[in-house]
């Protein structure tokens, strides 16, 4: 079913170009500005204070790099009805003054907090970011209403509420804006899956017995970087034993004849996700594991064919086995196993589907969501196991596949 499932969702190729309308970067920024503010006049919030990179980039279209995503050190303001307030990191504040002129030369700023408590709030940096943003609230008007915050350093959250701020969760405003992709972001995750594509050609060429699961790990890693990934944020590489239960990793395990193998590959492009599965047999296959394949993909197959805007994600979750129905005592066990989420500027964006939290806070399908199925069976012989994965588009005529590589069976890999 993957590759039947109506029109192809573009790819367009990365350069920019004269000659095709490609990604417009320039759209791109004011839908999700505007999507942003959109949310955050439908809140009770008067601002958006966000600390998480994904959020940032969203509102403000800057991002400097991949280390910074667990650091805390980059954070931005939206108060309704005034433009957006970036803090970066020492020098990169400047380089946006020069290169984004999107955002107003005064609104990005150097900031600096704690790096995750190495500066201690002994040394002021907090009070000093808090005084700064209550401030820039009361200069716009909605200091007296409450500032959501996504994710926040405790020190930070103190200092803001000594100065009498009344600070809410804003990560669920944000969530509501992202959750309807344009067609620009459509193209990018269409992108960075076609990248994946042609990953999975180069690591079935390589499959043979006697790699280890690293090196393949480290072939998809130079194969994604060439092809303009800006960051390969995970890849799981599980064989043979391994396989079940699910280990969520890889090892240096040297690949032998006969396993079945399977993988994730997670990485973006221009921030723009990707989670991916393929399972295959290394040379050749065996009854069990073709039967486990077999199942996991009609439990993704009846899900995908359920996709279309008004369904609830209660739906899809009732389609998949419960736990104890593949060999797990309860839903918060084999969480992640039979699972649906959103993808975009994050890994996990709504909807979540599984049956953990789906059957009881249904989620409604609309289209422009842009989500990621997975299902997962162990074999009959007690370690084999198939793990498949599509990205999907929801689009008012259904589903639309964006993960083209072939999983309708079993791939044999280098087959003898």
């Amino acid at each position: 079913m993957s590759s039947d499932t109506g029109p192809l969702v573009p790819a367009p190729g990365r350069m920019g170009v004269d000659f095709e309308q490609r990604v417009d970067f320039g759209r791109l920024r004011d839908y999700r500005l505007a999507r942003a503010r959109a949310a955050l006049d439908a809140s009770e919030l008067g601002a958006m204070l966000v600390f998480d990179i994904n959020n940032i980039r969203y509102i403000t279209s800057t991002m400097i790099g991949e280390w910074a995503r667990d650091k805390m050190a980059r954070y931005a303001l939206l108060p309704r009805d005034a433009e957006p307030i970036l803090w970066d990191f020492g020098s990169a504040a400047k380089h946006h003054q020069l290169y984004a002129p999107w955002l107003r030369p005064e609104n990005s700023r150097a900031g600096m907090l704690g790096l995750r408590g190495s500066v201690a709030p002994e040394a002021g940096l907090f009070d000093r970011a808090a005084r700064e943003i209550k401030g820039m609230l009361q200069d716009a008007g909605v200091a007296h209403l409450p500032v959501g915050v996504d994710v926040v350093e405790p020190p930070m959250l103190f200092a803001l509420q000594r100065l009498g701020l009344d600070v809410r969760d804003g990560q669920q405003v944000m969530l509501d804006a992202r959750q309807i992709k344009s067609a620009d972001e459509i193209a990018l995750l269409s992108t960075a899956a076609a990248m994946v594509d042609g990953t999975y050609q180069t690591i079935v060429d390589a499959l043979k017995p006697g790699i280890r699961e690293n090196e393949v790990v480290a072939l998809a890693n130079k194969r994604l970087y060439d092809m303009g990934s800006d960051d390969v944020e995970a890849i799981n590489a599980v064989s043979g034993e391994r396989c079940s239960p699910h280990p969520h990793n890889f090892t240096d395990r040297i690949i032998r004849p006969g396993d079945q193998v399977y993988f994730d590959i997670i990485q973006s492009f221009n921030g723009y996700r990707t989670c991916y599965y393929r399972t295959f047999a290394v040379g050749r296959s065996t009854p069990a594991q073709r039967d486990a394949y077999k199942r996991a993909r009609e439990w993704i197959d009846i899900a995908i064919a359920t996709v279309k805007p008004g369904v609830g994600t209660d739906e899809i979750a009732r389609l998949w086995p419960q736990a104890k129905d593949f060999g797990f005592e309860d839903e918060m066990s084999a969480f992640g196993l039979q699972f649906g989420h959103g993808l975009g500027l994050a890994l996990h964006e709504r909807p979540i589907i599984s049956r953990l939290n789906s059957l009881e806070n249904p989620v409604e399908l609309k289209a422009g969501m842009v989500f990621a199925l997975e299902t997962y069976c162990p074999a009959s012989d007690g370690y084999s196991a198939a793990r498949i994965e599509e990205e999907i588009v929801v689009t008012e005529d259904g589903p639309r596949v964006i993960t083209l590589f072939p999983a309708e069976e079993l791939f044999v890999a280098n087959p003898y």
